[in-house]
């Protein structure tokens, strides 16, 4: 099979071959260099897909840009293509990228989605494109921005709502302009784009992917395009993409699959050589020795999801939940993923599995495996009170019920504190019904105790508040993890989305009160007098030289970590994971500060800098 070289790479056409397999022509146009060709295979070539007129395997890897540092980019890239693969997949995260309405950032950090697919092209890689809408990905709301979710009756992955639609047009329209120069028919590596994802898993409307395609087509990307999903699913829902190549998520049905396809390209979309963790649960492991042995020897083209996982910096981490809402299962900050490529970059004991399979099958020498980024430790150090939400309110917002903070005020990040006032008579079980998704519950300032939408937290389903002598206050702190990212239940707002009842009866007229935890609001409450829950704690440590870290937070609760102005993401105390990846980017020379806001953490905790994450040392034991 021809190797791929950078100029390769770089000077390239589109032709997707339609006769007699009911795919859409599509018109070959030299890009210059040597005028290559990348089409869309006869269902008798098992490998897909068509390079210059030749067989040719998509041997893919994922990798997200958001979830990787962009100082280790290139090191991922080159880990990615020792192991063997010729492609790179990569989700782009919607809300990663328009953080308000209208107001894109492709250019800032790891927002610079045009640099990161030009680092795949210098390395001769080719670059498989899945921009969404919806990605899924573990990613809060699959992606989605959750300003959407201010809408009251906005239907997401609906092409009937125009709230939703013209969104996702502003978004896609914009990307486009930046993917355009990139496409293979212009000289650039993206060889192929990905319509949605895993739609068939969510809805059955046979209109919506053509109507995602459209777009794309309308702002000048001709394809060719794909979908992923999951094989039983598209067979019950039949919202095949006509002309699409179908990419089978876990599966390796070709045959039933080119029955729906109707000999359009089937290929491993997702091939799982690790899964997910969510918090609560053991770490999760995988082994796709087995199957890419098959897919080599058979000459199938495929998409490891994900070769190397990253992180899930910020507020990004999804959830997963039944279509009702329950169950709720939050994911861990870490996106480690039991993936060949662990969490800082350095190769497992299945990367070089996988690897030397490749190797012996394409009979010839692999590049050689790039060291890992340097790691650093330091001692604990222990962590001072600076600043108490409760002493850092904003302005009250009147309700008689309490609605989640996208419907109140726009909020989506950070937590959201309930406050109502209860008659000495009222006393009972204190229940909460739709919390999104765990409450810290005070009387007076003084803890109740705590419930939880999480299913893994075990918590009861309502707490006993006594009888007392005079009124009292009654605060409800709500804490949120990830929005759903799968399945049905799409409109996951985050606080109080139903009642809170005292012994069946409904408690009204409530202050509402959004701290979103962003730069401003952080700043107001590290100024504020300490309390006695829902404290900032702050320490700092030294070193002489920048490099990759984790901080150990074993000994903490449940909240959030930021290094030099920089969200880490979650900590909880439901594991398994207790360390958080710190990159070296965001340290600096001498001293650096920590911040930590956590719901239950008294003062005093230490925190110490480690130099391997929790999925290397468990593999030690």
């Amino acid at each position: 099979m021809k190797a791929i070289t950078r100029r390769d790479a770089l000077a390239a056409c589109i032709a997707v071959l339609g006769a007699g397999i009911g795919l859409p022509a599509a018109s070959a146009a030299s890009a210059g260099g040597r005028g290559q060709r990348f089409a869309f295979a006869d269902p008798s070539v098992p490998e897909g897909f068509l390079l210059d007129g030749k067989p040719y395997q998509i041997r893919s890897g994922e990798l997200h840009p958001a979830r990787i540092p962009r100082s280790h980019w290139l090191q991922r890239i080159r880990m990615a293509k020792a192991m063997g693969m010729n492609t790179i997949a990569i989700y782009v995260m919607w809300n990663h990228h328009e953080v308000r309405p209208g107001e894109f950032d492709f250019s800032t950090g790891n927002r610079d989605l045009v640099h990161f697919i030009k680092l795949c092209a210098r390395e001769g890689l080719h670059v498989y494109l899945r921009p969404g809408p919806y990605v899924c990905a573990e990613w809060d709301l699959g992606g989605l921005p959750a300003w959407l979710l201010r809408h009251p009756d906005v239907r997401l992955r609906d092409a009937n709502d125009s709230i939703y639609m013209e969104a996702a047009r502003r978004y896609i329209e914009r990307l486009a302009q930046l993917v355009r120069p990139l496409m293979f028919d212009r000289g650039g590596p993206v060889i192929m784009v990905q319509v949605e994802n895993e739609y068939a898993s969510f809805g059955a409307d046979a209109n919506y992917l053509p109507a995602i395609r459209k777009i794309w087509e309308d702002a000048g990307i001709a394809g060719p395009f794909s979908i992923s999903d999951g094989l039983q699913q598209i067979q019950k829902a039949q919202t095949y993409l006509p002309g699409a190549a179908l990419g089978l998520d876990g599966d390796t049905d070709f045959a039933a699959a080119r029955k729906v396809t109707g000999g359009a390209p089937v290929w491993v979309g997702e091939g799982y050589p690790g899964w997910l963790t969510h918090w609560g649960e053991k770490f999760a492991t995988g082994d796709y020795r087995d199957t890419l042995r098959m897919l080599m020897r058979e000459r199938v083209s495929f998409n490891l999801y994900v070769i190397h996982g990253g992180t899930n910096f910020g507020w990004s981490a999804g959830a997963n939940a039944k279509g009702d809402g329950s169950n709720f299962e939050p994911s861990i900050t870490s996106y480690d993923y039991g993936a060949p490529i662990n969490e800082r970059g350095a190769p497992t004991a299945q990367y070089h599995d996988l690897r030397r399979m490749i190797q012996d099958a394409l009979g010839k020498p692999l590049p050689a495996i790039p060291a890992p980024p340097p790691t650093l430790s330091f001692e604990p150090v222990k962590t001072t009170p600076t600043g108490s939400v409760w002493n850092a309110l904003p302005a009250a917002i009147a309700t008689e019920r309490p609605q989640p903070m996208e419907l109140l005020s726009g909020q989506t990040t950070g937590v959201i504190l309930y406050r109502s006032s209860l008659a000495p008579d009222q006393a009972g079980k204190l229940r909460i019904d739709g919390l999104h998704d765990e409450a810290l519950v005070l009387v007076d300032g003084q803890r109740l105790g705590s419930l939880s939408r999480v299913a893994a937290a075990k918590m009861p389903d309502s707490l006993a508040l006594p009888p007392a002598a005079a009124a009292r206050r009654l605060d409800i702190l709500v804490f949120p993890y990830g929005r759903v990212n799968y399945g049905k239940y799409m409109s996951d707002r985050k606080g109080i989305v139903g009642k809170v009842t005292l012994e069946g009866r409904e408690i009204l007229n409530w202050d509402a009160f959004g701290l979103p935890l962003d730069a401003a609001n952080l700043g107001q409450i590290r100024a504020a007098k300490p309390g006695q829950d829902g404290l900032l704690h702050s320490a700092s440590f030294t070193i002489s030289k920048p490099a990759d870290t984790f901080l150990d937070m074993s000994a903490w609760g449940l909240g959030l970590v930021w290094v030099n102005g920089q969200l880490l993401g979650r900590h909880s105390s439901l594991g398994p994971q207790t360390r958080l990846y710190c990159p070296g980017e965001w340290l600096r020379a001498g001293e650096n500060h920590i911040v930590v806001f956590d719901m239950y953490a008294k003062p005093g905790l230490t925190i110490a800098g480690v130099s391997e994450s929790d999925t290397e040392k468990y593999s030690k034991t």
